[in-house]
């Protein structure tokens, strides 16, 4: 099972996209790659798997939502 917030969530509708980019652009490859390992530190945080303090994982969160933004411009850019 996925983690919550994963990619495919957030997106639902953009699946072709992001694969397309995913395959053609390294740089995107390496934003979902960042994104997936940030959002997995995070759902660790939550469910105290790796219990951390809440300024880190408040870090993290902001963290992933900046990846999130980056992706988000990315897949807006690629519609276009």
């Amino acid at each position: 099972m996925a983690a919550s917030h994963a990619i495919h969530e957030e997106f639902p509708n953009d699946a072709g996209i992001i694969h397309d980019l995913k395959v053609s652009d390294k740089h995107f490859a390496r934003l979902l790659d960042e994104y997936d390992a940030v959002n997995d530190e995070v759902a660790a945080a939550e469910t105290n798997v790796k219990p951390t303090s809440q300024d880190h994982e408040t870090e993290l969160r902001r963290k992933r939502a900046h990846l999130k933004d980056e992706i988000a411009r990315m897949i807006s850019a690629a519609k276009s």
